[in-house]
């Protein structure tokens, strides 16, 4: 009888920590293909990959955009063939990636060269050129290329922070030097 009555105490706690571990670990695994997918518009950016045909002097990049209520979150690489620095209707959608149910986009901050962060961000874009590997950070569908085409953004952080459904936080931070971290 107490033999049964511990067994049923440990078989409880486990199957109750299993599925948060679970969740845990697939918000870890979106973290990560979510950095490998910024990694991707870093690599077609400075690898000068070929846009439809002999065009070799597009950009890459990522846009995230706060999804409205109810609605899946997606995020997509894009090409930015009108070479303005952010994602809008002349641009060319390379990949589009709908994130599971259940896991969303909790917050998107932009840090500006000043220091200060703004989380009330609702889209934010990060563009890779030829042949710097730096990340060139907008907000807000804001142009971050000048008419020569230079990185003219005012910001130097993107951190994008995942939540599952159980609550548990994912953060991917892009610094303006290039560098993509998962924490």
């Amino acid at each position: 009888m107490v033999v049964t009555g511990i067994f049923m105490i440990l078989s409880s706690v486990v199957l109750t920590t299993n599925a948060r571990f679970g969740n845990l670990v697939v918000l870890q695994n979106l973290a990560h293909d979510m950095a490998l997918s910024v990694r991707q518009a870093q690599v077609y950016g400075i690898a000068v990959r070929r846009y439809e045909g002999a065009i070799f002097d597009v950009s890459y990049g990522i846009h995230f955009s706060v999804p409205s209520a109810n609605a899946p979150f997606i995020y997509e690489l894009f090409a930015d063939v009108n070479r303005n620095g952010a994602y809008d209707d002349g641009d060319a959608i390379v990949t589009s990636t709908t994130v599971n149910p259940g896991y969303t986009l909790n917050d998107l901050c932009i840090r500006s060269t000043s220091g200060s962060d703004d989380c009330a961000v609702s889209t934010a874009d990060i563009v890779f050129r030829r042949p710097e590997p730096d990340a060139c950070i907008g907000k807000g569908g804001a142009f971050t290329f000048n008419a020569q085409f230079k990185c003219v953004s005012q910001n130097d952080r993107a951190r994008i922070i995942l939540e599952s459904r159980g609550g548990e936080l994912a953060g991917i931070t892009i610094e303006s030097s290039g560098q993509i971290s998962v924490n």
